[in-house]
């Protein structure tokens, strides 16, 4: 039976139990109401996230994630399906956040607007079934069609919704939602099918991003309030239902530990416990400011180094103050300690106790929390108006004034995700001793052939953390190009020294490799580039080095199947120019022509092609 109209009108003032709906099936409608508000909600978000089309991929992961991933670039074929699940690249496990965007480069090829476009579909749609979920749950169709709103066009949302690369989040939060939904319609009756399928989905949402550790203990805050499953069914009960849940928690927290290990993601040792400790009770804070006035918002945030004192302590006394208050007003308006403990136990998996990455906060570790906060706010000013009695005209005003603030203020952020030297200008512009910032700067500068002014950038991320590995490599590609070979090899060997992560790493045993190439030392420059196989084996560029070698030292047939192999992990035309070369050395005239022919097909400037390859061979 479908809620009636007339209950979703009357919102009581009363923070306590809300009318039960009646048992019904999982998306019965509420009205036309809910079809309006939906519809209103869909066109919101499409209009506040348009300029999104009109944004270029950004240096920011896009290449790691959908530019130069081969596998995602081949669409959704059996072997990119494999990969996606065997795959730890990034520091994650996120099958599904692979094929899906290996699902976009099947329909888009690498068009940034549709590969946008599909996310602000998938943000859009999340915030609807956020509406009607949280209508389902608490028969309160405005104060749910606000909260979804709110969610939907929040600045802070921006980063999850306008970078490409951070689907994982979008799709993660997406299966979270529509896992709520079947979860309320597994309370109403449940029996082992409806759990399997809220299970399903929360697996689903974890291999997108596993960013949903802490759901089982959400799914408990619920049970509380809205659903008053706790004043039924005993504690102890409700626990029990979520362990096979919570198993897939910790599952999920260990592949995540050890992907990000193998990647080296984790920081924790760079940073003391005290100092991590001090940073997340700030961060709480910041966050909320950031909630309330969505100001300077960046693609990264230096993690502080030293804190002061007097600052943690305000922010504890806050949270513990914050905290004491939601516990002692819990029994009158539960939806308080909900959204509250849904805020800070969302953040745990990201707040940085275990530090994973550099960054001392970021945007798009609020986009499941931040719900938790306008729910317990919508609620308690919609109680509060209430009991003032407060027109409904002037609520309606209010909340248009808002949406359209944060809207305009979300179009101005998604201006900034604009192209990669717009992203971080902004952030430089906003943020201090940021060489995160400046080094990518600089790498962008270099793309666009200004090496002087990158230079500018990369000197002043090395003088503000000298053991930043990328701008050390990005200065030896400065280097090198401006001529100052020694120079070149003295910062790819500082890379080496300095890296973790195996991607970087190799990406200096590349670069030194190439340097040593281009200076005739070629059993430097093999023992370079094979130490870059070790770490991944179908390194193109390593792969395409040690041909060029083997061809300028007479072994042709070496040659060739270096350059098979290249061009079996990335086919180019240059690759496949260079292999019809070696394989004519070598009198195999039938594949040389064959491979010339390849050359040829996927070329799109001929003439260019040829002298890329004319000046690998002569370098």
């Amino acid at each position: 039976m479908a809620i009636p109209a007339t209950k979703v009108a009357t919102e009581s003032c009363s923070g306590g139990p809300p009318a039960r709906p009646s048992e019904g099936g999982l998306f019965r409608s509420t009205g036309k109401r809910s079809a309006v508000l939906s519809l209103l909600l869909t066109l919101l978000t499409l209009v506040a996230y348009n300029p999104v089309t009109h944004n270029d991929f950004v240096s920011f992961d896009d290449p790691e994630y959908i530019t130069a991933n081969q596998h995602v670039r081949a669409g959704l074929t059996w072997n990119t399906i494999q990969w996606a699940f065997r795959s730890t690249e990034q520091g994650n496990w996120h099958p599904l956040t692979w094929l899906s965007h290996a699902v976009d480069c099947q329909l888009f090829h690498l068009k940034p607007a549709g590969h946008h476009y599909v996310t602000v579909l998938l943000h859009a749609l999340t915030a609807v079934l956020l509406f009607l979920f949280l209508q389902a749950v608490t028969s309160f169709a405005w104060r749910s069609a606000m909260v979804a709103a709110l969610f939907a066009v929040h600045p802070m949302n921006v980063e999850s919704v306008a970078w490409a690369a951070e689907r994982k989040s979008v799709l993660c939060m997406f299966f979270f939602v529509l896992m709520l939904l079947v979860y309320r319609w597994y309370t109403q009756r449940p029996d082992w099918k409806r759990y399997s399928l809220v299970a399903l989905l929360f697996a689903l949402g974890l291999m997108s991003k596993p960013m949903l550790v802490t759901v089982p203990f959400l799914l408990l805050l619920l049970d509380y309030w809205p659903l008053e499953r706790t004043s039924k069914q005993a504690w102890g009960w409700l626990v029990v239902e979520k362990l096979p849940l919570l198993a897939m928690s910790i599952a999920s927290s260990i592949i995540t530990m050890i992907a990000q290990k193998a990647g080296g993601a984790i920081h924790s040792g760079d940073f003391t416990f005290s100092n991590r400790l001090q940073n997340a009770i700030v961060s709480y804070v910041r966050y909320i400011g950031k909630a309330i006035w969505p100001a300077d918002l960046a693609s990264f945030y230096p993690h502080p180094q030293q804190l002061p004192a007097w600052q943690v302590a305000l922010a504890a006394l806050f949270l513990v103050s914050i905290t004491t208050a939601v516990l002692l007003l819990a029994r009158k308006q539960r939806y308080l300690a909900v959204g509250w403990f849904w805020f800070l136990g969302g953040l745990v998996p990201v707040i940085g106790l275990v530090q994973a990455g550099e960054q001392g906060m970021a945007d798009r570790y609020v986009y499941l929390p931040f719900v938790g906060l306008f729910l317990a706010v919508i609620w308690a000013f919609s109680d509060w108006a209430r009991q003032h009695r407060i027109s409904a005209t002037y609520l309606a005003l209010g909340a248009l004034c808002v949406l359209g603030a944060l809207a305009a203020d979300t179009h101005k952020q998604i201006g900034y995700w604009r192209n990669t030297r717009s992203l971080w200008a902004h952030t430089l512009s906003i943020t201090d001793h940021n060489y995160v910032a400046e080094a990518s700067m600089g790498a962008e500068l270099i793309a666009e052939g200004e090496l002087q002014e990158a230079m500018k950038h990369l000197e002043a991320g090395v003088a503000i953390n000298p053991r930043d590995p990328f701008s050390r490599l990005d200065l030896g590609v400065c280097e090198k190009r401006l001529g100052r070979v020694d120079q070149a090899v003295e910062n790819y060997q500082a890379a080496l020294r300095l890296a973790s992560d195996p991607s970087l790493r190799r990406a200096a045993y590349r670069n030194l490799g190439s340097v040593y190439r281009s200076q005739k030392d070629y059993a430097r420059a093999s023992r370079n580039y094979e130490s870059a196989l070790q770490i991944l084996s179908d390194d193109v560029v390593a792969l395409t080095g040690l041909g060029l070698i083997a061809q300028k030292t007479g072994n042709p047939g070496q040659a060739v199947d270096y350059y098979s192999r290249a061009a079996k992990a990335q086919p180019s035309d240059s690759e496949y120019l260079l292999l019809a070369q070696a394989l004519a050395q070598v009198g195999r005239q039938q594949e040389s022509q064959a491979a010339f022919g390849k050359a040829q097909m996927m070329s799109q400037n001929w003439a260019a092609t040829v002298q890329n390859v004319d000046h690998l061979l002569q370098e």
